[in-house]
């Protein structure tokens, strides 16, 4: 088993974060946040890039990809903006309960059969060859997607409660990395981290009184 390094990016600010229809695309602040993004990672020896197929991950991928040549992208449901986690919201918050009141049935059933497959895909060291004492380098890998399926990820690498997945918001363009070594637990290096963007570009993408 080879460790893999999965780094995990939401996509940049959208156009109009009141419609979040299939096709908005990136805010001009969020092209920005995703070429910034793109030269964060410049140089790192990805073996994929995998995003998720509505126009504002599809689009942050592209730019962050134009920073790291050759490497294959990849479109995959799997990193779709899908509700992780079908969360009983008995003992919730007030705020918690309804937002998860405003999920379909059918979204209910499909977003966490779409995300279980997503950490069959992407949570685990990469199978083969041999880690360790031979000097293998790691798999990176970068996948574009939405807060719900970092913040699923965040906490099945921590193998926190599952509604714990409930409130860990993401930054536009932020940067979350996680080792997954062949013996040992997930260690989640890097959380939500914007040090590539400056100060006018970052905190996008969060509820206003989330503000610091």
């Amino acid at each position: 088993m080879i460790t893999r390094l999965l780094y995990l990016a939401r996509h940049g600010e959208q156009d109009d974060a009141a419609t979040e229809s299939p096709e908005t695309g990136l805010s001009e602040r969020g092209r920005r946040q995703a070429r910034l993004l793109g030269e964060r990672l410049r140089g790192r020896p990805f073996a994929a890039v995998h995003h998720g197929p509505l126009r504002r991950a599809a689009e942050t991928a592209e730019l962050v990809a134009a920073s790291l040549p050759g490497v294959p992208v990849y479109a995959t449901e799997l990193a779709g903006d899908h509700l992780p986690h079908d969360t009983d919201p008995a003992d919730l918050p007030p705020a918690y309960a309804d937002f998860l009141g405003q999920f379909s049935a059918a979204e209910r059933g499909d977003g966490p059969r779409v995300t279980a497959a997503a950490v069959r895909r992407f949570a685990g060291p990469v199978a083969g060859g041999t880690d360790g004492a031979g000097g293998v380098e790691p798999v990176r890998e970068l996948v574009v997607t939405h807060s719900f399926l970092i913040a699923w990820l965040v906490r099945h690498a921590l193998d926190a409660p599952e509604r714990r997945w409930l409130g860990l918001n993401q930054h536009n363009a932020g940067l979350t990395v996680i080792r997954y070594g062949p013996a040992a637990p997930p260690n989640l290096i890097a959380f939500n981290d914007v040090a590539h963007l400056p100060p006018e570009l970052r905190g996008t993408g969060l509820p206003p009184d989330y503000l610091v």
